[in-house]
Formats: structure tokens, C-alpha cells, sequence
């Protein structure tokens, strides 16, 4: 849900027409430019929604990776307790 890209298309048109493009193509031009703009650029919301995904996925990441620890150290407990019944 990003929010717009302000690119002026009419000023941009204008540059193009001073320094000799047709007007028809200088217009089509301009209105390209804003497409390709408003498609492939991030916008400060883009970028923070990706840093706030980031971060969901670090702590469930931190999450998961604890809980595997704690089941490994509990079945080691669990094997050095039966070894030590052993001896």
C-alpha cells in the first residue's frame, strides 16, 4: 500500500519540448517516465514495511530457534540422566 510517487509530468514534458522533442512525443514520453517512476520506486512507507516485516520475521526466527535449543538441552538432560542411572 504504498502512496504515490510525486513526479511532474508536465514539467518534465516542458523539457523535453525546449530542447526539441515533438510535443506528441514528449507528452507520451512524460507520461512513460511517470509509470515506469511509480512502479519501480520505493517510498519511505515501501521501505518501512519492509523493515517492520524484517523484524516480525528476526523475532519468530529468535522464537523458534529457542525453542529448538530448549528441546535438545532437555533430551540431553534426559540422556546424561539415563547414563548416569546406568553407572
Amino acid at each position: 500500500m504504498s502512496t504515490a510517487i510525486a513526479f511532474d509530468t508536465l514539467a518534465y514534458a516542458k523539457k523535453l519540448r525546449a530542447a526539441g522533442v515533438p510535443e506528441t512525443q514528449a507528452e507520451v514520453h512524460a507520461e512513460a517516465m511517470a509509470e515506469l517512476v511509480e512502479d519501480r520506486l520505493a517510498t519511505k512507507l515501501d521501505i518501512e514495511l519492509v523493515r517492520r516485516d524484517m523484524k516480525e520475521m528476526e523475532m519468530r526466527l529468535k522464537h523458534d530457534l529457542t525453542l529448538r535449543l530448549g528441546g535438545m538441552m532437555a533430551v540431553a538432560v534426559g540422556i546424561v540422566a539415563a547414563l548416569v542411572k546406568l553407572l
